[in-house]
């Protein structure tokens, strides 16, 4: 095998590990995304059976959403992190973004620490701001990500 076609099979394996993390991403982020969507929809403080179906599915949306969470710093942004990525365009923008992923990283883990293991009966109006706030950090989540996926294609 000459170096050409050794080049050539490295950057086919880098291409097809790169899309292969960036569908993982992709996924986790349409599980989270659905999950999301059907927490959105409980009112808990109106009717107290809801209160419990509401906790089962907080408690599974906590572990969807650390499981999203994961899949970008493990994954995409591991990538950058340890200096693997070698096209100066995508290195600089992840430079750029990252310190505001990290920000929308934070509010996700600050969001499951209040509540993954919620127990207490009352939920209180601060769950629906805080579930809005997750909701904003999120919605400037995916577009930094979307801003990163869409120069490494």
């Amino acid at each position: 095998m000459d170096v050409t076609e050794n080049t050539s099979d490295n950057s086919a394996e880098r291409r097809n590990r790169a899309n292969s993390i960036e569908e993982h991403l992709t996924d986790e982020r349409a599980d989270m995304l659905v999950q999301f969507c059907r927490i959105a929809g409980v009112e808990p403080w109106e009717d107290p059976h809801s209160t419990d179906e509401l906790q089962i599915m907080l408690q599974h949306f906590c572990e969807i959403l650390v499981d999203y969470l994961a899949a970008g710093h493990f994954g995409l942004y591991q990538r950058f992190i340890d200096g693997e990525e070698r096209r100066t365009e995508i290195r600089d923008l992840a430079e750029k973004l990252y310190p505001q992923i990290s920000e929308t990283t934070q509010m996700a883990l600050d969001f499951n620490d209040k509540y993954e293991t919620q127990s207490d009966k009352d939920f209180d109006k601060s769950f629906s701001d805080d579930l809005s706030k997750l909701g904003q950090a999120l919605a400037v989540r995916i577009e930094l990500e979307d801003q990163l996926l869409n120069v490494t294609r």
